[in-house]
């Protein structure tokens, strides 16, 4: 796993976003992706543990540290990121904690150079516009493959197992 060498912080009156990892509360980023998200329902604690390790995390939190908000970039650190996972609890949003999230992610130091960014969401498209994010052109380029109900199907149930036990 590549060790971090920068960790980014960036401040607002009441609220701070940073990349340090020993921040995060991870329970909390658990509940709220496996119960409340339409995109990791279900999702193991175990398997939310290995996509963090392996992603540069982002958590928004209050100033006296209670963590709010969350997302994730999946990054080569060069040419390629995708930013998934992006969530603010209901309670804060409407407070422009989104936008600050982005803003922190698309500035850290070791990704300003990134070449393609990519994302895949259901919400928040003028958000993400803003940050220059547009349709994906010459969708015939490009293809996916997408297990979407994978943590609630029974299809699946035996190989996701089989995958947790040997983390």
């Amino acid at each position: 796993m590549r060790a971090l060498s920068l960790i980014q912080e960036n401040f607002s009156d009441d609220y701070f976003v940073s990349s340090d990892p020993s921040k995060l509360d991870l329970p909390f980023i658990h509940d709220w992706l496996a119960n409340e998200s339409y995109w990791a329902t279900g999702i193991p604690f175990k398997l939310l543990e290995r996509t963090l390790e392996n992603s540069l995390c982002f958590g928004v939190y209050q100033n006296d540290g209670t963590q709010v908000g969350f997302g994730r970039v999946v990054t080569d650190y060069a040419t390629f990121a995708w930013v998934t996972d992006v969530f603010i609890t209901p309670e804060q949003r409407g407070k422009g904690l989104s936008r600050f999230l982005m803003e922190t992610m698309l500035m850290h130091p070791e990704l300003r150079v990134i070449r393609r960014w990519l994302l895949g969401t259901d919400e928040a498209h003028g958000l993400y516009r803003k940050f220059g994010f547009v349709d994906l052109e010459h969708t015939e380029n490009y293809l996916t493959k997408h297990r979407g109900r994978m943590y609630q199907d029974e299809q699946y149930r035996g190989l996701l197992d089989e995958f947790l036990r040997e983390l």
